[in-house]
């Protein structure tokens, strides 16, 4: 890390602020302008949320912020309003960096610059892997105001792209920086550093505050103000959590049983490798779910593409790797279901934050099979709290495994269909939406009882 650029000890938000923070107050009292108000109002926002109330004020008087909040919190805007706020005062391209560890949730953050700053005409610019280089070149070459990017992509672009620099850089957002830190783009964030100017704001997020996110503060805040609104892994009180202890080979029949009884929810299930998930996706579409899959080996276009279908509700689940569990504010997820048992036990916390979002309430399930066991009492030990079974009829799900078996068979031949198509053409070939051919012979799978 570049040294010396901060030496101070983290300066805590006043503890008396507290108690009449705790009353809900609008943005217009946190001090933001009247433009930007408006803004929050078309967009829904009517109370700040908590780490808004204490991030906000301290941001306006521009001090630097370290901000400690679980998911779902509202961050983005906690960072996004202060800084449109300065925008305005002192308009100025190239003005505000936000380095985000996965690509969807640089667009979800551009989403809402976009939206916060459209009457005041914000650019923003998204600079990630998996997309041409060429198409973002010139983007950067039109100096939008605030750029949305991925560490490793924009490196690539200070290095490579001819007349692109931050030396005017006004302000440096990380979010997720425990994650940004974990997916190992120290080398990134340092080289960073070093070519972006040493007098600027800086606002770093977390969940978590890990041993690299104490050393990235001190190496890039300048005292900064701790601004934390829960300082032990917790999960939203609205969220009802269960688990299921079922033995690991009729996985697949208790999870469409689950689906069945769940009816008319909306659902993100959680599988632990891409192939799970494409397998998982493959088999729920041949027994006449409306499912589709997001994870990692899928081109950037059909990630997105996945992830607007759900959004749009045109589908009703969403199967994903950890990739889409944290920072993605998709709004109307009502049950999470964490198919593979998560391996670290803080994921546990950002999957089931998927749902039971801004004061709804929300529900999520997890399969523990007999190897899990172990993984799951982590779990519980973390969240301090012993989960109730949730209720199935072991006779209902034994009825499905016929049906079941014979829609795993043809996901498997779908699957190898699928790496055939992929290796002779060399493209991405990878969403279950195209129908293979296959599915057309799957009988009497296309019907499935609906229940209340």
């Amino acid at each position: 890390m570049a040294a010396g650029e901060a030496q101070e000890p983290v300066a805590e938000a006043e503890p008396g602020a507290e108690e009449e923070q705790e009353q809900p107050r609008s943005f217009r009292d946190l001090g933001v302008t009247d433009v930007l108000c408006e803004a929050c109002d078309q967009l829904g926002w009517k109370i700040p949320t908590k780490i808004q109330v204490e991030a906000i004020p301290v941001a306006l008087q521009g001090e630097d912020i370290i901000g400690l909040a679980e998911t779902g919190s509202g961050k983005t805007g906690a960072f996004a309003l202060p800084i449109l706020q300065a925008l305005l005062e002192t308009p100025q391209r190239l003005f505000a960096l936000v380095l985000t560890p996965t690509r969807e949730l640089a667009f979800q953050i551009s989403e809402q610059f976009e939206a916060l700053g459209s009457s005041i005409g914000v650019h923003s610019a998204v600079i990630v892997g998996g997309i041409d280089t060429m198409s973002q070149s010139l983007a950067l070459a039109k100096k939008p105001h605030i750029i949305i990017a991925t560490p490793g992509r924009l490196i690539d672009h200070l290095e490579n792209t001819k007349g692109f620099n931050l030396r005017a850089l006004k302000y440096l957002v990380m979010d997720e920086a425990d994650r940004i830190l974990n997916m190992d783009f120290e080398t990134e964030v340092d080289k960073l550093l070093k070519v972006i100017p040493r007098d600027r704001k800086t606002f770093l997020f977390s969940a978590t505050m890990t041993k690299k996110v104490q050393k990235l503060q001190r190496a890039a805040l300048k005292n900064p103000v701790k601004c934390a609104v829960s300082s032990k892994y917790q999960t939203v009180e609205k969220l009802q959590q269960y688990y299921i202890f079922i033995p690991s080979r009729f996985k697949d029949s208790y999870l469409v049983y689950i689906l069945n009884e769940l009816a008319g929810n909306s659902f993100m299930i959680f599988c632990s490798t891409c192939n799970n998930t494409q397998r998982t996706a493959l088999l729920l579409r041949n027994l006449g779910f409306t499912a589709i899959p997001l994870h990692g080996q899928m081109s950037q276009n059909k990630r997105l593409g996945s992830l607007n279908k759900f959004k749009a509700k045109a589908r009703s689940i969403l199967l994903a790797t950890d990739v889409a569990s944290r920072g993605l504010d998709i709004p109307h997820v009502d049950v999470v279901i964490n198919f593979d048992i998560p391996t670290h036990s803080k994921d546990y916390i950002h999957r089931v934050g998927r749902t039971a979002r801004a004061g709804r309430s929300g529900k999520s399930i997890t399969f523990v099979t007999q190897y899990d066991v172990e993984l799951f009492q982590r779990i519980e030990h973390l969240i301090g709290k012993k989960l109730p079974a949730f209720p199935t009829q072991e006779e209902e799900v034994m009825m499905l495994t016929e049906r079941v078996a014979e829609a795993q068979r043809f996901a498997r031949m779908e699957l190898r269909e699928q790496g055939e198509k992929k290796r002779s053409r060399d493209g991405d070939d990878d969403d279950t939406e195209e129908a293979i051919g296959i599915r057309n012979r799957v009988a009497g799978g296309k019907k499935k009882k609906r229940k209340a």
